[in-house]
C-alpha cells in the first residue's frame, strides 16, 4: 500500500510545472527554525547573518539563544544541539525549534524577521551585560596592597638573549 501511495505521487508530481511541484512540497508553517548563525556579527548578511549589527554577537552560542528567546517571553522551543545548517554542512551550530504562534504573540511581530529582531536585541544586551560583569570581576582582582604588588616578581620582561647565554653555559 505504501509503494502504491509513493509512487502514485511520484507520477502525479511528473507531470507538474516545477513551481507547482515546489508549492506542494511546503515546509511545516507551525515550526519556526532558528540557527545560531542567524546572530553572528562576524558574518555579512551575504554569509546568513540575518538580523542587523546592533542585534548580533560574535560567536554566538545556541544556550545564548535560549536564554534570549526565554527573556523575549517564548516558552514553548525545542533545542537540537550539533546541528549543521543545509547550506554549511562542515559545521555543526545547532538550531532551535520555536511554535510559530508562540513566538509571533510573545514578540509581537508580524514575520520571522521580526522575531528574530527581537530575540537578537536580547541576545546583545545580555552579552553587554556580561561582558561589563567581566570587566568589574577583573578590576577588583587587581586590588591588593601595594606592598604585594611591589614584591610581586616578573620574569616575562627577560630578555631572550639572556636566556641563550645560560642556556648555552657562556
Amino acid at each position: 500500500m505504501v509503494f502504491f501511495l509513493k509512487n502514485r505521487i511520484h507520477e502525479e508530481l511528473k507531470f507538474m510545472h516545477p513551481l507547482d511541484v515546489l508549492s506542494r512540497m511546503t515546509r511545516d508553517s507551525t515550526k519556526m527554525k532558528i540557527w545560531t548563525r542567524y546572530f553572528d556579527s562576524k558574518l555579512s548578511r551575504s554569509e546568513g547573518r540575518r538580523v542587523p549589527k546592533e542585534a548580533s554577537i560574535p560567536n554566538p552560542s545556541l544556550e545564548g539563544i535560549v536564554w534570549a528567546s526565554r527573556d523575549a517571553g517564548i516558552s514553548k522551543m525545542k533545542r537540537e544541539e550539533n546541528v549543521s545548517h543545509p547550506s554549511r554542512p562542515y559545521s555543526k551550530e545547532g538550531m532551535l525549534i520555536l511554535q510559530t504562534k508562540d513566538a509571533l504573540q510573545a514578540t509581537r511581530a508580524e514575520s520571522k524577521e521580526g522575531v528574530l529582531q527581537s530575540i537578537g536585541l536580547r541576545l546583545r544586551k545580555n552579552f553587554n551585560e556580561s561582558k561589563s560583569d567581566q570587566k568589574q570581576n577583573n578590576n577588583n582582582k587587581n586590588t591588593g596592597s601595594r606592598q604585594k604588588l611591589s614584591q610581586r616578581k616578573s620574569f616575562k620582561n627577560k630578555s631572550k638573549s639572556s636566556n641563550r647565554r645560560s642556556k648555552f653555559g657562556r
